[in-house]
């Protein structure tokens, strides 16, 4: 079982929220908040805080949460994703890419009525906590859990789970 510790981050502005356009492997494309893989020895907020800047050239210098957890087990591919958002409060730079992985295409602020269009690609536990945070942000730290079952991205089925 491969397990994967994610930073994401809500960015917000007049604007609306930052999101990200990626190309994956595949070819597909999806809109998400920025974040990423935390590397080992790395905290996360210090993880989250350098992927932030790769995707989107923007520091941020202070966070607040997390606002939220994502925990998603897919046992067919044999992976497990644990992902903590939190929000940005204040940041400084400006807008523009240079992510040594090469899937980020493009960075920019998204007005809260069109993110959920841009979101409709992104993966179910990618878009439901998103979605929900933007309806009606919070301060407390909740939990998504989902299972991922199928090997394929076409036949995924996705099943949020009951919190505890």
């Amino acid at each position: 079982m491969r397990d994967w510790l994610v930073g994401g981050g809500i960015v917000a502005s007049e604007g609306g929220l930052l999101l990200v356009r990626n190309r994956r492997r595949d070819g597909r494309v999806d809109w998400t908040p920025p974040g990423g893989v935390i590397d080992e020895g790395e905290t996360l907020r210090d993880g989250l805080t350098r992927e932030v800047a790769e995707e989107t050239g923007l520091r941020v210098t202070h966070w607040r949460g997390p606002a939220y957890r994502v925990e998603a087990e897919a046992p067919d591919m044999a992976w497990r994703l644990r992902v903590e958002v939190h929000v940005a409060v204040t940041y400084e730079g400006d807008l523009h890419i240079d992510d040594p992985d090469g899937i980020v295409e493009t960075a920019r602020f998204v007005a809260t009525a069109e993110c959920g269009a841009l979101l409709d690609d992104a993966p179910r536990w990618v878009r439901e906590p998103v979605s929900d945070w933007l309806a009606d942000p919070w301060d407390d730290d909740r939990t998504y859990r989902y299972r991922v079952d199928g090997t394929t991205v076409a036949g995924l089925r996705v099943a949020r789970l009951d919190p505890d």
